[in-house]
């Protein structure tokens, strides 16, 4: 089976009238959840570096930076907002490959429709496709792919972009072969990188080439047929077990979108059941820090093999510790973005309470499960067993809890009618006249007036 030109003649012609209402429901909630965390980190020191190193550089500027005056090229633009996405590692999961589906795509289309208007019904249909194709390759080399060391949010990401962007561009079906078999060979992203600036590059380089490469493909530059499944293709290169089955098998029928979850902890998913466990043991007993003499941890290999820094130095290496997580968890009952400050990570409280946690493997401890003891200075002993972590699919976060997150995430940014604004333009995307009326309202008015005058 010729699994590329598949994939591709299924994203030319689907219709927008073909999704159930719940993916659509789903996807604004992916949509939503995406844009709080762009506008959050818009502020970071990765986005500000990134800025200086490559604004002198952009084309017409075309496209907002989420949640600031700036405005690029559409090709800086996906990358910057791919960027800002993913810098606070807070934006939403797929569990089954831990891929973080929203940036790669939303990111390149969303540069896209400030370029040329784009109805919000083709936006929302483009953006559930993209997701659709990226979440389905990355399935069919998960987990060998990702075992070895790739970054399945950029490996894969780059087809999401690339078969939204092109959907988006009215490819036919041959040139969306093109634009898949362009993204695959560009496809990158290594695990080598967690805890760097280069975690969050990784989705937004995904954005950007796979949105070169559907601009590619429209203007008839020619790739292999074949990119995704060939004998040195993305899948047989890049993985040791491809099931090609994962990505044609029931397309159109089960929506891959279904299975987004959101955080409610800003760091690495597989850290969520201690952090979870941990502040329930907390609540219920009133703890405080100077009552506990140690905290236990049974956790699933990826635990210690993604979040095992025992002595983090940043912000950033402190969202894949998970010492230091169940530390601020103990301390503050949270796990925002404010306990994954410099700041937070040099605390000498949580430092000291970081010392006295340890995790070790334990057989048959599922990925989102965890088993907590917490020893106190006064000889009781607590425990707890998380089944599921909150924020999973078995425990998710409501609508009522996106919005509170959103406001949280975009309370430094923007005013609260503002948020408001923009939380419910986020809602309403699937109907709206110009998709690109989101990316406008997510700046403050201070800036965009800055950003007039120069």
């Amino acid at each position: 089976m010729e699994v590329t030109r598949t994939l591709a003649r299924f994203i030319v012609d689907h219709r927008a009238s073909e999704l159930p209402q719940k993916v659509r429901h789903e996807a604004a909630r992916s949509f939503l959840n995406w844009v709080g965390c762009a506008v959050g980190a818009s502020r970071h020191a990765t986005v500000e570096r990134a800025l200086a190193a490559l604004d002198e550089f952009s084309g017409p500027r075309e496209a907002t930076v989420l949640g600031r005056g700036d405005r690029l090229d559409i090709m800086l633009a996906a990358l910057m907002n791919g960027i800002t996405s993913h810098t606070f590692d807070f934006d939403d999961t797929h569990l089954k490959t831990v891929i973080h589906p929203s940036g790669p795509v939303a990111s390149a289309i969303l540069a896209l429709a400030e370029r040329k208007p784009v109805q919000g019904e083709d936006f929302l249909h483009a953006f559930i496709l993209g997701v659709e194709a990226e979440c389905r390759i990355g399935s069919s080399v998960y987990p060998p792919h990702y075992d070895v060391g790739w970054h399945i949010t950029g490996t894969a990401g780059v087809f999401g972009a690339a078969a939204a962007a092109g959907k988006i561009l009215g490819l036919d079906e041959q040139q969306m072969t093109w634009s898949l078999g362009i993204a695959a060979t560009q496809s990158s992203g290594l695990r080598e990188m967690f805890g760097t600036m280069c975690k969050p590059f990784h989705p937004g380089n995904a954005a950007r080439n796979g949105l070169l490469a559907a601009l590619l493909a429209q203007r008839g530059f020619t790739s292999s047929n074949q990119g995704i499944e060939a004998k040195r293709g993305f899948a047989n290169v890049l993985s040791t077990a491809f099931r090609r089955g994962e990505i044609t098998e029931r397309l159109g029928e089960t929506w891959e979108i279904a299975l987004n979850t959101y955080k409610p902890f800003a760091c690495g998913i597989v850290e969520h059941p201690a952090i979870d466990g941990c502040i329930q043991l907390r609540n219920e007993h009133t703890l405080k820090a100077g009552d506990i003499e140690s905290i236990a941890l049974k956790v699933h290999p990826l635990v210690l093999e993604l979040t095992g820094k025992r002595t983090p130095q940043s912000g950033l290496e402190g969202k894949f510790s998970v010492y230091h997580s169940c530390a601020v968890a103990l301390v503050h009952g949270a796990a925002g973005e404010a306990q994954y400050s410099d700041e937070a990570v040099r605390d000498p409280g949580v430092v000291a309470l970081r010392d006295r946690v340890t995790a070790n493997v334990e057989k048959g401890v599922h990925e989102d499960q965890v088993h907590v003891t917490i020893k106190l200075k006064n000889g009781r002993t607590l425990e707890r067993h998380v089944e599921h972590a909150v924020g999973s699919l078995d425990r998710p976060m409501s609508d009522a809890d996106l919005e509170a997150k959103f406001r949280v995430l975009a309370g430094d940014i923007l005013s609260k009618p503002e948020a408001d604004e923009l939380i419910r333009l986020c809602w309403d995307i699937g109907r709206l006249k110009d998709a690109g009326e989101v990316a406008r309202a997510s700046v403050p008015a201070t800036a965009a007036r800055r950003a007039r005058a120069s």
